[in-house]
């Protein structure tokens, strides 16, 4: 049998395993070490098991993953996110709409802590949710509104996402950080003008709120200075280079901290809980990059990123057509697999393939992390719509999927403005690092 059917077979039974609820992590670790036993031999594949396994634990950049989810677990015990969403709130919910957006505002605040796109809906759903219906929202956008917000989490940095693209294919995590900020604050905008157009035809989806005094306004967005604050030493010091990214967590982290003790909510429950989430989250992550870099040597060997390179090639589609049925894939995909894991299992094929074609690999990294958001929220399993459903049970999950379409579109004109102008993605990077 050729390495290239062993290939195919072993993409096979990974899939084969994930369809029947085996954890991503362990299906990856299966068939790469079993598919280099069948190229490489026994000793191969035990070395390469034992090798990668210490080899990822000991990777001094992938201490950004435990300290920036330790940052965002202790910004919101400590109610940073729900301060955003009050400023917000008070300052744009008298206007149609102005709740969505006060959410979406929050989401993409709380994804500069946290760097999850769970995260995100879950935190968002439970603050959000509750006042959208009380000012008699529609469902759809309400619950839209947070399923849309999350997916933030994965491209506003510190992001989960760029890191492990960064570990997986070597490049630069501070570099993927800048090159999240703008396609950030893009997408953000994208979907508030999502919210006006929907509004401006639907009213009833998001009716006006009560207006609040200057005084109102001043004082919650004083109250949100907290994660304000934050992200200003975090990101601000990445990009001025005064921090590294790990440097930049382990900052952010200690600075909610001390956020958590000033508002008396450093007990040794929350302590506890927020320790143990943090374990569970790195731990969780961990296992899924051992498995991928147990997987990503099986694939190599198999020659399946060569062979389907000039399969592709042969088409004649040019670089932009091969671009497209790539992302189109990966939209197909991200319905029904979870984006990171997605993520892990396909990079080593996609990536030499697109930066073979002579793609930008930082941009690259960007344009990946915008398909897996769409991933995220797309039918039928877009992870996020399910996640806003065990927060908000009363609502049908049909009516949450036709919530998110307009910002499905959203996303789809956000990702054409990067591909059609992938400086949006390279102007910070390539001011910051040249």
């Amino acid at each position: 049998m050729s390495p290239e059917m062993y290939g195919v077979l072993g993409f096979a039974a990974l899939f084969g395993f994930l369809a029947s609820g085996m954890p991503v992590a362990v299906a990856l670790l299966i068939v790469g070490f079993v598919g280099t036993i069948l190229l490489s031999g026994f000793q191969a594949a035990a070395f390469t098991l034992s090798g990668q396994a210490f080899a990822t634990v000991t990777v001094y950049e992938l201490t950004i993953i435990p300290l920036f989810i330790l940052m965002g677990n202790l910004a919101s015990t400590a109610g940073l996110s729900r301060d955003l969403f009050e400023a917000a709130h008070k300052i744009v919910g008298h206007l149609r709409g102005g709740l969505a957006a006060a959410t979406i505002v929050g989401c993409a605040g709380f994804a500069a802590l946290s760097g999850s796109s769970i995260a995100s809906a879950i935190t968002m759903g439970k603050v959000a949710y509750p006042e959208m219906r009380r000012y008699n929202y529609g469902a759809r956008l309400a619950t839209g509104s947070i399923a849309a917000g999350g997916t933030l989490g994965i491209l506003i940095p510190p992001s989960t996402g760029f890191v492990i693209y960064a570990v997986l294919t070597e490049e630069s995590i501070g570099r993927l950080f800048m090159a999240g900020v703008l396609p950030g604050i893009l997408l953000t905008t994208m979907f508030l003008i999502a919210i006006a157009i929907v509004t401006f035809f639907w009213p009833e989806e998001g009716p006006r709120g009560p207006k609040f005094t200057t005084k109102e306004k001043l004082t919650s967005l004083l109250r949100a200075t907290g994660i304000g604050t934050i992200i200003l030493i975090t990101i601000g010091g990445i990009y001025t280079g005064f921090f590294t990214p790990v440097e930049a967590a382990g900052v952010g982290a200690f600075f909610a901290l001390i956020m958590l003790i000033v508002r008396g909510q450093c007990t040794i429950k929350n302590l506890y809980d927020v320790s143990a989430e943090t374990l569970k989250t790195t731990g969780m992550a961990f296992f899924i990059l051992i498995g991928a870099n147990v997987f990503a040597p099986f694939v190599a060997l198999s020659h399946l990123p060569t062979t389907i390179a000039g399969a592709v090639t042969g088409l004649a589609l040019g670089t932009y057509g091969t671009l497209a049925i790539i992302l189109f894939g990966y939209v197909i995909l991200g319905m029904f697999i979870e984006g990171l894991s997605l993520l892990v299992i396909t990079l080593p094929i996609v990536f030499p393939l697109v930066v073979g074609m002579g793609f930008d690999p930082i941009w690259l990294g960007v344009v990946m992390v915008i398909v897996l958001e769409m991933g995220l929220i797309s039918p039928p399993v877009g992870v996020n719509v399910f996640i806003v459903k065990s927060v908000v049970a009363d609502v049908k999950i049909e009516t949450i999927f036709a919530g998110i379409m307009p910002f499905w579109l959203a996303m789809i004109v956000t990702l054409a403005l990067i591909v059609i102008f992938p400086q949006i993605a390279l102007l910070l990077p390539n001011a910051m690092f040249n």
